[in-house]
């Protein structure tokens, strides 16, 4: 692995022992379902059953707990499709802080809400990440709020490749990664990780076929914006930033592969969640499943480790979904 890429494993390991006790070790399980129709071990990493639903409170918590004690106490802010604002949101609590989180009309209204219990301040700000970006910029600038990005930002992504080194070690053998793929976040921190203690491992990433911003922006060589439209992967929605500086040039080195998703392939894999594995979770969370039920990855050569990276989903959308519908 390139040691000038801005996060290494060593940061990672950094990262694990900064934030151990304040976030969940998630469980590992092995498909027995997905093994057996897969012919290789199958195993899941159930990060949707970390404390806010999600991977996110690994990231926002190293983060948080990287700033000094002046910048905690001016408060934290930052853009969000939901599970970033929560984890945030949750880290900043902890740590006696306040979290400012900055949402588009896009963001289901659960997710709204449980950021609004946890104590921060929402605000709802047009109809894309970018444009909510835009309000955290101008609330850094005129009430000297610390930003805190949901990806591109080294201590963010230290955090979230925590999972990776979880991943390697409860199965030391994995032959490949599936990992949930939008700003690159959680892809840039697991592959470190991974390729940082198992290099000949595979990560690849994972997103949906619409508004996939950093696939589009991989393909295109740098970073471009693409439409934010609705999809049941809603927290895999947004931009990557035209400046990223951090996850675009890691996914580019580490990803091994992207693949996109269609909806009703992601339905299936929130249904072959709930109906066989007893699992509820997010769109964005069963892009794992959903590839290896649809035989997207070809011929596998060894076992697999599929993250389950979120349970926030509205119930009601859920259900719908496992009625058989195909559409956010």
């Amino acid at each position: 692995m390139d040691a000038r890429l801005p996060v290494t494993v060593a940061d990672i390991e950094q990262a694990a022992r900064r934030i151990e006790g304040r976030i969940l070790r998630t469980p590992f399980v092995l498909s027995s379902v997905l093994s057996e129709r897969l012919g290789v071990p199958v195993g899941l990493k159930l990060e949707h059953h970390q404390t806010t639903g999600s991977f996110k409170l690994r990231g926002a918590t190293n983060a948080v707990l990287s700033l000094s004690p002046e910048k905690r106490a001016r408060g934290v802010v930052a853009a969000s499709t939901g599970n970033h604002g929560r984890a945030l949101a949750h880290a900043a609590k902890a740590e006696s802080s306040v979290a400012t989180i900055c949402m588009s009309r896009l963001v289901p209204e659960n997710k709204v809400s449980e950021i609004r219990r946890l104590g921060a301040d929402v605000r709802i700000v047009g109809r894309s990440q970018d444009e909510a970006q835009v309000e955290v910029e101008r609330l850094v600038a005129e009430d000297g709020l610390v930003m805190v990005p949901p990806f591109d930002n080294p201590a963010v992504v230290a955090g979230q490749g925590t999972l990776g080194l979880e991943i390697v070690e409860a199965m030391p053998e994995v032959a490949t990664v599936l990992v949930p793929l939008s700003g690159g976040g959680l892809a840039a921190g697991v592959a470190a990780a991974v390729k940082g203690r198992s290099p000949k491992t595979r990560v690849i990433g994972l997103t949906m076929e619409r508004g996939a911003a950093m696939k589009a922006s991989l393909d295109a060589g740098r970073p471009v914006q693409v439409e934010e439209v609705a999809s049941l992967a809603d927290s895999l929605g947004g931009g990557i930033g035209l400046d990223n500086a951090v996850t675009f040039p890691m996914c580019r080195a580490l990803l091994d592969d992207v693949i996109l998703l269609s909806e009703a392939e992601i339905a299936a894999g929130m249904r072959h969640a709930y109906a066989e594995e007893r699992e509820v979770i997010e769109g964005a969370g069963a892009v794992g499943i959903a590839a290896l039920l649809a035989r997207r990855l070809g011929r596998l050569e060894g076992p697999v480790a599929v993250i389950l990276s979120g349970r926030n989903v509205d119930m009601g959308l859920h259900q719908r979904v496992m009625n058989g519908e195909d559409a956010a």
